[in-house]
């Protein structure tokens, strides 16, 4: 395998085993990071530490020529937009600015990424994997900017699907459950004090619970990593694919009503703390 691709968010977890991987796999990986000691870490693994935040237009110049340079007159052939921050807690309650940060990093910049290395996508007819979550799918209390964040990529990822078939650029959206990350170590840190006292305390208690109880058990996140090199070489890659530890069970639950979810999610309420 060759060619050149782009992951962006590749300090820990998921985007770390996605650029482990296809770099394993042959090719040349360029994997974003904010610090300089994480771009440290990743290459020592064969992948090229490129310093990008997300959130600022000037740091993903400086990144996408960076990266232009040190191609110089190879093909870019892939994007992965794997960066991403949690959120959590009561629509009610959460600040504003918050909310805010959560989609900037989360769907914008996202798109601000691809408008940078679109030139370089198009000329190569490359592909751009976005990876969401089943949360982008069904929202569930205390995760709304979120799953919001998530759903606004899945509808960008089908806006540019549709608006770059001129181009022969492919968009893929790939859809991971629960996977080991040092995501979950945020959760765990989640300072809840805001909402002590509130009625949303002992429901926000009981569910970070579960989370980290689920997270404890989860696999390694290389199931998504192999779904990610696949849709970047496969003939005819999946348009979206959901990815967990038990995809069929992610799969049912995301068909079922809406009435029942909400009855499921009343019982939650009504059990005592």
């Amino acid at each position: 395998m060759s060619g050149s691709v782009v992951v962006t968010g590749v300090s820990s977890g998921i985007g770390a085993a996605i650029a482990r991987h296809l770099a394993v796999r042959g090719f040349r990986v360029f994997g974003t990071v904010r610090r300089a000691e994480d771009g440290v870490v990743i290459a020592k693994d064969g992948v090229t530490p490129v310093r990008m935040d997300v959130t600022d237009e000037a740091s993903i110049a400086r990144a996408r020529d960076e990266v232009t340079q040190a191609l110089g007159a190879a093909p870019l052939i892939g994007l992965v937009n794997n960066a991403g921050i949690p959120a959590g807690g009561p629509l009610e309650l959460l600040p504003i600015a918050h909310i805010r940060q959560v989609l900037e990093v989360n769907l914008i910049g996202a798109v601000a990424v691809t408008q940078a290395f679109l030139p370089l996508l198009k000329a190569a007819r490359g592909r751009i994997v976005n990876i969401t979550s089943v949360a982008g799918r069904a929202a569930l209390p205390f995760m709304g900017p979120y799953a919001a964040s998530k759903f606004g990529l899945e509808a960008i990822s089908d806006s540019w699907r549709r608006e770059l078939i001129p181009f022969g650029v492919k968009v893929i959206v790939i859809e991971p459950g629960t996977f080991r990350s040092r995501i979950w170590n945020k959760a765990a840190a989640m300072d809840l004090s805001r909402y002590r006292g509130t009625p949303y305390e002992p429901m926000m208690e009981r569910l970070r619970r579960r989370a980290l109880r689920a997270a404890e058990e989860a696999p390694r996140p290389d199931r998504v990593a192999r779904l990610v090199a696949h849709a970047l070489t496969a003939r005819r890659p999946p348009i979206r694919r959901v990815v967990s530890a038990h995809t069929w069970f992610n799969r049912l639950l995301l068909r079922l009503p809406d009435r029942l979810v909400d009855w499921l999610v009343a019982r939650l309420w009504r059990r005592q703390p």
